[in-house]
């Protein structure tokens, strides 16, 4: 295996801030100390602190931005990747992780105690390239996509590669694989995807958040890989589809397992997405079975401790991030389609519902 080389970017933090103002209760500007106290007190209630998943970070700068609008709640949302995310809330040191895989077993029994997923909108994994003389969209099939990521095919006029993109001009030019360099479900989205499909990628490579990459280029984030295809001739990666989007960025058309090209969409998306949501909330949607659905789609999911009465939490910031959660899952997804998010089925949102009602705060439930 080469050696991944990691593109330097530094991580997005979105700071939601509000435009309360603190003043002493005896109006002389120069408060008592149980006055300056109490201010402290507030104001920590009144910031939630998350970490995780750059996959739905568009979605969620947009959604944090509105809900302080409305109740002047501050969210310090740090976009540094699900494994990072997962890693800050196994340490306790946000309020809530998010990501784009459910826990698996060994991240569940590194937990202090059980976690609660709450899935808040389903997105694409898109596949994006730079060739800038190609004018036509480019076309991959399963088998072609796995032996890029592979190694196995190095230009871009592979004959594999023509003889899905008939008619097509493509250039002699080198391959460069750009991928995720941390920890991150969507790589986990994008690995299970590859080894439901490919049986060398499976046995070669595997699925999970973090893998040993064969070839490629790795960035930080959903940030990172799309800086190195859009400053590389001849790239080729994985990202989020609103980040594609927003940069201005090509991306393919996937066969999906009904055998038709399938362009990301909020309505692929949602045909992907349209199946029963078990009862944790924990499950796969690569590789549907429906026939107009996009083949690399996943959820993702915001994680929180079911019992919330640890570090000094008090019952009324609590009680604010969980109501803020349950206005993402029902309000928030007006957000998702304008930013090419789509939004939960009413199964899923029937399923977050209840796990929002299983977290306690003092062995009682937080949210009626």
């Amino acid at each position: 295996m080469k050696k991944t080389k990691t593109l330097a970017l530094t991580a997005v933090a979105i700071i939601v801030t509000g435009g309360m103002m603190l003043t002493s209760c005896n109006g002389s500007g120069t408060g008592s100390k149980s006055d300056s106290t109490a201010a402290k007190g507030s104001e920590e209630d009144n910031t939630v602190m998350g970490a995780g998943a750059t996959f739905p970070n568009p979605l969620y700068s947009k959604m944090f931005s509105e809900y302080n609008k409305s109740t002047g709640l501050k969210v310090n949302y740090q976009s540094i990747g699900s494994g990072g995310g997962i890693q800050q809330l196994t340490s306790k040191t946000v309020d809530f992780g998010a990501s784009d895989a459910p826990l698996n077993g060994k991240q569940d029994s590194a937990l202090s105690a059980p976690a609660v997923h709450i899935p808040i909108t389903a997105g694409a994994v898109v596949i994006s390239y730079n060739l800038p003389d190609m004018k036509d969209t480019l076309k991959l099939t399963p088998d072609v996509l796995a032996k890029i990521f592979l190694g196995e095919i190095k230009k871009w006029n592979d004959p594999k590669i023509a003889a899905v993109n008939k008619g097509v001009k493509l250039p002699a030019t080198d391959i460069l694989v750009a991928h995720r360099s941390d920890g991150s479900g969507t790589s986990n989205i994008f690995t299970t995807y590859l080894s439901k499909v490919s049986k060398d990628w499976d046995s070669k490579v595997g699925k999970g958040s973090s893998v040993n990459w064969p070839v490629g280029l790795g960035g930080k984030g959903n940030e990172g890989v799309a800086g190195s295809i859009k400053q590389t001739p001849g790239a080729i990666g994985y990202i989020e589809l609103a980040y594609a989007i927003q940069n201005n960025m090509a991306y393919a058309k996937m066969q999906n397992a009904a055998g038709n090209f399938i362009t990301p969409s909020i309505a692929s998306i949602t045909a992907a997405a349209n199946i029963d949501i078990p009862a944790d909330a924990k499950v796969s949607l690569t590789n549907t079975a429906a026939a107009e659905g996009y083949p690399i789609s996943g959820l993702t999911w915001i994680l929180v401790y079911k019992e919330q009465s640890y570090n000094s939490r008090s019952l009324d910031k609590v009680t604010k991030m969980l109501n803020m959660v349950k206005w993402m899952i029902h309000d928030g997804q007006q957000y998702c389609a304008p930013l090419n998010y789509a939004p939960l089925s009413t199964n899923a949102v029937t399923v977050g519902d209840a796990q929002l009602k299983t977290i306690t705060f003092g062995g009682k439930p937080v949210l009626q």
